[in-house]
């Protein structure tokens, strides 16, 4: 069976000026053949020779191989680079000659030229092969990664119920959960991530800051500069919401009051009447 998007080994049955028909056995039916064009027939190929090919379809719509490889295959996810945007979408470029159609619809954020974006390929309702940054579902799970381990992680999309979706090294699934997500993300940064969950189906939880006892002394760094821009005091204190603390820091509450514990500590701030001064 000739399957679209896919990579297949197929024999040459026969050939003719512009090319060589190929398909799984000699004697196949006409439906069940497709061209190779004659410039990527293989130096040397004869009838009955096999050929890998990748199948996809050409500007009018008919299935065609070519013997090029390509960046993605059906079912798959990698990192492409858009040549150009116009009215129905973005065209990507994946190492053939037509490029790879990634529709307005199918993007979870305007995409511009010249933007390496992570994407999936799938087969739309019109059996066309086009490309989607909704990668979640077409992500690995089961990783070589255990607790502690230092990643890299590509922001894909941002939940306000969950947290931040990221694909670990580009094909694994990974989030930074809600709880953990203080920071100002975007999407398609790239971050240094450690794992600090692998669960059992495989996908990780991920942070883009260190434990808790290294972290604190960023974190404290961070909450004094901010007190010197508000003139050494804050129209709060460590009570304020999570809301106002990931405004103000990009810190979950926890860290912020961490933070504001070692200043204390060092005898660098202090709690007053619902405000935090800085010790001068």
């Amino acid at each position: 069976m000739l399957e679209l998007g896919k990579k297949q080994t197929l024999t040459i049955i026969k050939t003719v000026d512009f090319g060589a028909y190929l398909a799984e056995e000699a004697g196949a039916p006409r439906e069940e053949q497709v061209l190779l064009p004659k410039k990527q027939i293989p130096d040397g190929a004869v009838e009955g020779d096999s050929v890998e090919v990748f199948l996809y379809k050409d500007s009018k719509d008919r299935l065609i191989t070519t013997t090029a490889q390509p960046r993605i295959t059906l079912g798959g996810t990698a990192v492409l680079t858009v040549r150009q945007v116009t009215r129905i979408g973005a065209f990507l470029d994946w190492g053939l000659e037509k490029d790879l159609l990634l529709p307005f619809h199918e993007q979870t954020y305007r995409v511009r030229e010249g933007d390496e974006v992570l994407c999936a390929l799938y087969e739309d309702k019109s059996h066309r092969l086009c490309a989607t940054m909704k990668v979640y579902h077409y992500l690995a799970s089961r990783p070589p990664y255990q607790v502690g381990d230092t990643v890299q992680g590509r922001i894909y999309e941002i939940s306000g119920n969950f947290g931040v979706f990221v694909a670990v090294e580009d094909k694994y699934s990974g989030l930074i959960p809600k709880r953990e997500a203080a920071g100002h993300y975007t999407p398609g940064q790239i971050l240094s991530l450690r794992v600090t969950e692998v669960k059992e189906d495989g996908k990780l939880s991920v942070s883009d800051r260190q434990k808790a006892y290294l972290q604190i002394n960023d974190d404290a760094e961070l909450v004094e500069k901010v007190l010197n821009e508000y003139a050494g005091v804050l129209p709060f204190d460590d009570k304020a919401s999570p809301e106002v603390i990931r405004r103000e820091f990009g810190l979950t509450k926890n860290a912020f009051k961490r933070a504001v514990g070692h200043l204390m500590k060092e005898g660098k701030a202090e709690i007053l009447d619902g405000h935090i001064y800085l010790r001068k």
